[in-house]
């Protein structure tokens, strides 16, 4: 009795013990490219083959309409809007595009963060602002009953070689965010007093999705860190993981983000940090429109020392945006190219954060 009694002993440490049983979730990193779906194949492959070797796992894209044939120095297919002219009459070109996007992503172990909406359409105005405006939309039911059957049409899509749904496609897409930084002009009194249209938007897409369709549900993020985490949304079940966007120099130290991975745990919610990045110019970060470029030594330095906090509070990121050609220098440049001076300093960054300890296990979400 007393040798079995050792022997399960045994066992049971060795349970306790086992590098699988205390394994330490990693973290990843990742890029925006909002036009993504225009890019011909040779510009994806130059993208992916470059965001592989820094490790990256996701690209997060936008379906909103690129009327131009030169975006960000990009040579890009142009495509409508989803709703073009009419508000549930759809046009499905950028879905077929991206359906090819996703394909080739695959091949590089990068999966899609698709962004349904934006608010940049909303305002711009697409048809749901010249429709409703940037108030009605968020305040009344009708708008958020046809947008919900947008958000439907979009998970429901059938991809143009897959034969399956996007909603079925886990291998390919990595989450799902019902509009980019919805509200954000409105105002963050205005963002406190609707987080209910939040999470009225992920509950429908999580009707889709199901419970365990390996696809997450994200936020889309706000201007900064406080605004981008809202109380109301730890407690939203549909909501898997809060987005933060944020490019002041107070929101990106270690110090500042670690109270809401704090939040986020206690809560069973993910972060991400999906928007963040190092302005061109010697301006504020996060007033970035214009100015006298910094030294590539000194945007590298912010580079690192923004990436390194985001890591280090044990949060992925995704950066603001990596192009898959040189960066033209337009106005509020945070872009880098893969064949700029600073894509160094990011591969660096991505590759770090790849092999860091995080607060949130994506592990089953990422390829």
């Amino acid at each position: 009795m007393l040798a079995r009694f050792f022997a399960l002993l045994c066992v049971a440490l060795s349970v306790v013990a086992s590098p699988t049983a205390r394994a330490t979730p990693k973290s990843f990193a990742g890029a925006n490219l909002y036009y993504a779906a225009g890019l011909s194949t040779s510009e994806q492959n130059t993208l992916f083959s470059a965001m592989k070797s820094a490790n990256m796992k996701v690209l997060r894209v936008w379906l909103d309409g690129q009327s131009t044939a030169t975006t960000k120095g990009t040579t890009i297919t142009s495509y409508n809007d989803l709703e073009p002219n009419t508000v549930g009459t759809y046009d499905d070109t950028v879905l077929n595009l991206l359906d090819a996007v996703m394909v080739n992503a695959h091949s590089y172990g990068i999966k899609l963060l698709i962004s349904m909406h934006s608010w940049n359409a909303l305002s711009r105005p697409d048809i749901y602002g010249q429709w409703y405006g940037t108030g009605y939309f968020y305040e009344q039911t009708q708008p958020q009953q046809y947008f919900d059957n947008r958000l439907r049409h979009i998970l429901n899509h059938v991809h143009t070689t897959l034969n399956k749904p996007w909603h079925q496609l886990s291998q390919y897409i990595f989450a799902f965010e019902a509009e980019n930084e919805a509200m954000i002009g409105k105002g963050s009194d205005y963002i406190a007093a609707h987080q209910q249209w939040q999470c009225d938007r992920a509950t429908t897409i999580k009707s889709v999705l199901g419970s365990n369709s390996g696809i997450l549900v994200v936020t889309g993020g706000e201007s900064w860190l406080s605004e981008s985490v809202q109380p109301n949304w730890f407690s939203c079940a549909a909501i898997d993981v809060i987005s933060i966007h944020a490019y002041g120099n107070g929101d990106l130290v270690q110090s500042a983000i670690t109270p809401y991975v704090q939040q986020a745990q206690n809560a069973g919610k993910k972060l991400l940090f999906e928007e963040w990045g190092a302005c061109y110019f010697n301006t504020a970060n996060n007033n970035c429109p214009s100015g006298t470029a910094l030294s590539t030594s000194a945007r590298n330095s912010n580079i690192q020392s923004f990436a390194s906090a985001i890591t280090g509070a044990g949060v992925p990121w995704l950066y603001w945006q990596v192009l898959p050609n040189a960066d033209p220098h337009y106005g509020s440049d945070y872009e880098i190219g893969v064949t700029d001076p600073s894509w160094s300093a990011l591969k660096s960054a991505a590759q770090t954060a790849a092999t860091s300890n995080a607060a949130f296990d994506f592990s089953a979400y990422l390829l």
